[in-house]
């Protein structure tokens, strides 16, 4: 079951966005006139919980690419397939994204698989990877900024971390490092079977993020599983400024993605 409270946080209204309910949880929704029918993303908030709204340049992206998305809110959750009792003592957030907000998009939408793209930002970025590695026939296209890929680092530096408290909720889900590490998103990358359309950029001046995106890229070479890689251009370190800064070329590479999607065949 969801945790009592669902409550939102208060945003001034804008043409087409609003929120709805989810199986109990709540999402965030647009759904602009004259989008592109049977498309959708699906974006993954990070661990400072700012909605899609708050996301001034994927909203303003996604509003000139006229695409239809949820947002689903989660808590500092990390979009895993475990329970997390602050979210739900049931159902575990990916399998939240997986069934319920994709169904949604289906039924809202009329947008299924191969047509829904994964974005997220930090701790949703590391979530859109990790939950297209482990369901690429759901998820072909996916895109993240800054994406707080090594979970298992912020676990052994939470101590000395500034803001060290927005990680203390992996530990009580994980209790050992190891265990964490081993549950990250390179580790879900399959050699035979993975998204078709990957994105992903880090600020190189990111201290804790950018080495774990450095990383996936490497694997993903030497793999020969195409990706676009974003890591050598500098715009504000890990925030809102670098997120708006590359946020219109993440979009832009999940219309074309989609788009290449919707002429494939078989």
């Amino acid at each position: 079951m969801p945790p009592p409270s669902t409550a939102v946080p208060p945003l001034p209204d804008r043409p087409h966005w609003s929120w709805i309910d989810v199986a109990g949880h709540p999402c965030e929704l647009f759904d602009p006139p004259g989008a592109v029918p049977g498309r959708a993303v699906i974006y993954l908030h990070g661990v400072r919980q700012r909605t899609l709204r708050e996301s001034t340049g994927l909203r303003s992206a996604l509003e000139g690419a006229r695409l239809r998305a949820l947002a689903p809110r989660a808590g500092r959750s990390w979009w895993l397939d475990r329970i997390v009792p602050e979210f739900d003592t049931a159902v575990s957030p990916e399998r939240h994204v997986v069934g319920a907000v994709v169904a949604e998009a289906a039924r809202r939408f009329g947008a299924g698989p191969p047509g829904i793209a994964l974005v997220g930002t930090s701790m949703g970025g590391q979530g859109a990877l990790r939950l297209a590695y482990r369901h690429p026939a759901t998820f072909p296209v996916a895109a993240a900024i800054s994406p707080a890929i090594d979970f298992h680092l912020a676990m052994r530096d939470i101590a000395r971390l500034p803001d060290g408290d927005l990680y203390a909720s992996l530990w009580p889900l994980y209790g050992e490092i190891e265990r964490a590490r081993q549950d990250t998103a390179i580790l879900h990358v399959h050699p035979l079977n993975w998204p078709r359309h990957q994105w992903f950029a880090s600020d190189p001046t990111d201290r804790l993020w950018h080495d774990g995106a450095s990383r996936l890229h490497e694997k993903l070479a030497a793999l020969g599983i195409p990706h676009v890689a974003i890591l050598d251009r500098v715009g504000g370190g890990h925030g809102p400024a670098y997120y708006d800064s590359v946020a219109g070329e993440a979009i832009a590479f999940v219309t074309a993605a989609l788009d290449a999607e919707s002429r494939r065949v078989g």
